[in-house]
């Protein structure tokens, strides 16, 4: 039997992992507006908008990638907390059994994934008693590429491109520039960040996910940190890194800064990057019955309009597997392509396991997809593709030039780009990276027509099984080409001489 609160935290997941808060909405909305019709950061932030509106018709992850959930409860005295836990484990098995969140929960020494998001340490719950008559529970999803870009400066450091980063708000204000260059497109950009200044390792990171609670339309109280906020926010879209790195006007969309006291010794800058898919939502609850009083965050309603077209893929290549390497040598950065037909999945346990077996499905011209998608399967066994977006490519950088080479693969699709390796692997065995827009995980399962097959689920779990999945008019941009070129070094070199213009010092 099922409680109210069971059922209130139930619908906490499920709307935080398929419907955008209104504020976040509002800077979507805005960074579309300053984006160039017809540009690469255009395009992107259109499939991300109709990614938006189709996950909230739906009720679909927005992202594949729904991370490790984290609450944030304030609750009465005397208010029983392990009760309420378990209220909130059984709440997150029924969202992943019911495909609103992905089995994110492995076992880091055997790599077993528990498949309901239960395990050791997740979900992470912290509580907080307070002398009110309610509890209000916040939760945020924060997926494993935006997580990987957090970062962590002790002062005084040097730091490339701004020099010298001493212990006062100047050296402050370099690190955080620093952290949103760092991120590139990996984090799924343009992204927010919170930040943490002061206490202890540990601490500092603590008050830099707190920030991403805040309101983005909040102003700080705290008059300096208010003026190095805007301050942030301007200059960092200054360093022209787009959304999905393609280059662009809009880097950042958010940034909140708080202060912790900290001890002599140590003096601690920590960044907490969070993607576009910024979900966080919070509820109030009546300490006795668990109903939802009000829901926090939804201060109105802010619709998003699906564009008309986001891809422009009238001059789209199409490629089919097996392909070519005559087809792959004539493609070149900024290629707009359609892969139609077989696509295999592959993240990191796939890439480890390539490099010293045979691959179970034959990949000879064949398309690589860094993808762990949320799958459910129906009562006849047949297998369903929920949610289907690109993971952070950069992760496979020691295997995959090896991999292309062994197999000969033709294409692999990903996103924020991968390094100098791949790029010369590219070039030697005739092969092309794409990137897919991140996060945009009901754009691409709309893509797929049906499940031919899977490999490796018991041995690695749902998001690193070898998913083959038949695709239609599955858009991607070519950013790695066979002839050497790559937009995405040619973004980070850009954008660090960008940041090289903001190292005078502004706050003295």
């Amino acid at each position: 039997m099922t409680t109210k609160a069971f059922e209130s935290l139930l619908a906490l997941i499920t709307e935080t992992s398929t419907n955008l808060p209104p504020d976040v909405r509002r800077a979507i909305k805005r960074a579309q507006l300053e984006e160039e019709l017809g540009t690469r950061a255009s395009i992107a932030l259109n499939t991300i908008v109709d990614n938006i509106v189709s996950a909230e018709e739906d009720v679909q992850p927005i992202c594949q990638d729904t991370g490790m959930p984290t609450f944030i409860v304030h609750c009465p005295v005397g208010f029983n907390q392990i009760a309420f836990e378990r209220e909130i484990e059984a709440a997150v098995r029924e969202a992943t059994k019911l495909g609103k969140l992905r089995p994110n929960s492995v076992d880091p020494l055997t790599g077993k994934n528990t498949g309901d998001n239960l395990g050791e340490g997740t979900p992470v719950v912290h509580f907080h008693q307070w002398e009110r008559d309610e509890v209000e529970v916040k939760l945020i999803l924060k997926g494993g590429g935006c997580e990987n870009k957090n970062i962590q400066y002790a002062l005084p450091t040097e730091l490339p491109g701004l020099g010298r980063a001493g212990r006062d708000l100047d050296g402050i204000r370099k690190c955080i520039l620093h952290a949103v260059y760092q991120a590139q497109g990996q984090g799924c950009s343009a992204g927010f960040i919170g930040v943490g200044i002061g206490g202890d390792r540990t601490t500092g990171y603590e008050l830099a996910k707190e920030q991403l609670f805040r309101s983005l339309d909040d102003v700080n109280p705290n008059p300096q940190l208010a003026e190095l906020e805007d301050y942030i926010l301007d200059k960092a879209n200054q360093l022209e890194i787009g959304t999905m790195g393609f280059g662009g006007k809009v880097t950042l969309l958010g940034c909140k800064i708080g202060v912790r006291n900290r001890i002599p010794a140590s003096f601690y800058v920590s960044v907490a990057y969070n993607c576009w898919a910024f979900r966080r939502l919070g509820v109030v609850l009546d300490p006795a019955t668990g109903e939802i009083r009000h829901w926090l965050y939804r201060d109105n309603e802010e619709k998003l309009e699906r564009p008309t077209h986001a891809f422009a893929t009238d001059s789209a290549i199409v490629l089919e597997a097996p392909i070519s390497e005559e087809q792959i040598r004539k493609l070149k950065v900024g290629d707009v392509v359609l892969i139609r037909g077989e696509m295999h999945t592959g993240r990191d346990e796939i890439h480890k396991y390539l490099m010293k077996h045979d691959a179970p499905v034959d990949l000879s011209g064949g398309v690589l997809y860094h993808c762990g998608p949320v799958m459910l399967k129906d009562d006849d066994g047949t297998w369903h593709v929920k949610a289907a977006g690109p993971t952070t490519s950069s992760r496979e950088e020691p295997y995959q030039a090896d991999i292309i080479e062994k197999f000969g693969i033709r294409a692999v699709i990903g996103k924020g780009g991968m390094g100098e390796k791949t790029l010369q692997g590219l070039k030697k065995s005739g092969a092309v990276y794409l990137n897919a827009i991140g996060g945009a995980a009901q754009y691409y399962a709309k893509c797929v027509k049906r499940v031919n097959g899977v490999d490796f689920l018991e041995q690695f779990g749902v998001p690193e099984a070898m998913w083959h999945l038949e695709v239609e008019g599955f858009p991607a941009i070519v950013t790695m080409d066979a002839h050497g070129n790559s937009l995405h070094k040619d973004v980070a070199d850009e954008s660090l001489v960008k940041l090289e213009d903001l190292k005078e010092p502004v706050f003295v």
